[in-house]
């Protein structure tokens, strides 16, 4: 039986998230997002229609088909066509299906939202929204979409996954997670931010030789050189924005698809700093991300046993007890429940 506190989290009993700008205080319990399974999101290029059914069929919990950057000027209307006929055609089964539609920036941002609700029905789930940089980007999407959606009388209202990957989106992502009902997550776009940043590097997220520290001199004895991770601030802001508006926050890409190690270190990374899942842009990657986003046995059995203790303390008008030597209170009590809630989720899906 789970504890009067893990029940009110599970009973979805939220205080509304206030809108961007608004005073906020330390007792609001933010609504969260559309709950979905976000370990591994696929993306597939628009372009590659016939790669669309194998990510279907592909273990992701999200299959994102791409109008953006993997999309040739030439080719956007091509892509267009493509995704339009995906979202009609295809069986994702229980998969989240997204699109990547171009950015704000670009005149072909309101024909893909225009053409996608108006001809592909009611299959897609959410827009990823590249390089948003104020809250007004959001509310500006958010009001296209919303004039679509009513004039076709759209019965299910898109989400919003809004990618972060820019200093002035990094300046004002507090604001853009609280600017719309409909965002669902914050992901961090690695490569055009450490462009946007002028980071001295031109790989695909990963670590940099150069970011790093020397140990104490001492002597003559060689020193060693730590290397460190020169993504931790943005990834760190990117969670607690996202965390604080109830939003899921997403790694992005990892760009060398022949280091799965590399791959597998940094989903660990993230999952530590609290990320719900990672992109990946090749198949090969999509079972790693999913078995480190994913709690494993022995760490569902011991949240069930903390949940179980903390049941029992309460019972005997306790607030905190000692499980093999640690303490256990009710801050236990919320990390436990979100690792049964998520082992329940993919049992569920699967």
């Amino acid at each position: 039986m789970l504890s009067r506190v893990a029940q009110t989290l599970r009973s979805g009993a939220r205080v509304a998230s206030p809108v961007a700008g608004a005073l906020r205080n330390s007792f609001t319990v933010v609504q969260e997002a559309t709950p979905r399974l976000n370990r591994c999101e696929l993306y597939v290029p628009g372009t590659q229609a016939k790669i669309i059914p194998k990510a279907a069929k592909s273990a992701a919990d999200v299959v994102v088909m791409d109008l953006e950057d993997s999309v040739a000027i030439g080719e956007k209307e091509v892509a267009r066509k493509n995704v339009i006929q995906a979202l009609k055609e295809v069986d994702f089964g229980n998969k989240t299906v997204a699109v990547r539609i171009n950015g704000l920036y670009s005149h072909h941002m309101y024909r893909d939202v225009v053409d996608i609700i108006e001809q592909a029905g009611e299959r897609c789930d959410v827009f990823i929204v590249p390089m948003v940089g104020v809250d007004k980007d959001v509310y500006m999407a958010d009001a296209l979409v919303s004039q679509v959606e009513e004039a076709v009388g759209r019965k299910k209202k898109i989400g919003f996954g809004l990618i972060i990957e820019a200093t002035m989106g990094m300046m004002n992502v507090n604001s853009i997670a609280a600017a719309s009902k409909r965002n669902e997550s914050l992901h961090f776009g690695v490569a055009d931010y450490s462009a946007s940043t002028k980071s001295r590097t031109t790989n695909i997220g990963g670590p940099n030789k150069l970011y790093g520290v020397l140990t104490d001199k001492d002597g003559d004895k060689p020193r060693d050189f730590v290397w460190g991770d020169p993504w931790h601030y943005a990834m760190s802001r990117i969670v607690v924005a996202a965390r604080a508006n109830g939003l899921r926050p997403v790694d992005g890409p990892f760009g060398d698809i022949g280091d799965p190690d590399g791959y597998r270190a940094q989903c660990n990374r993230g999952a530590a700093l609290g990320m719900e899942g990672k992109w990946a842009i090749h198949p090969s990657q999509v079972a790693i991300a999913n078995e480190v986003f994913s709690p494993g046995e022995a760490e569902v059995t011991q949240a069930r046993r903390v949940l179980e203790a903390m049941e029992k303390a309460q019972r005997e008008g306790l607030g905190a007890v000692s499980l093999d030597g640690k303490l256990v209170d009710i801050a236990s009590i919320k990390q436990a429940d979100a690792i049964v809630k998520k082992a329940e989720a993919i049992a569920a899906m699967n």
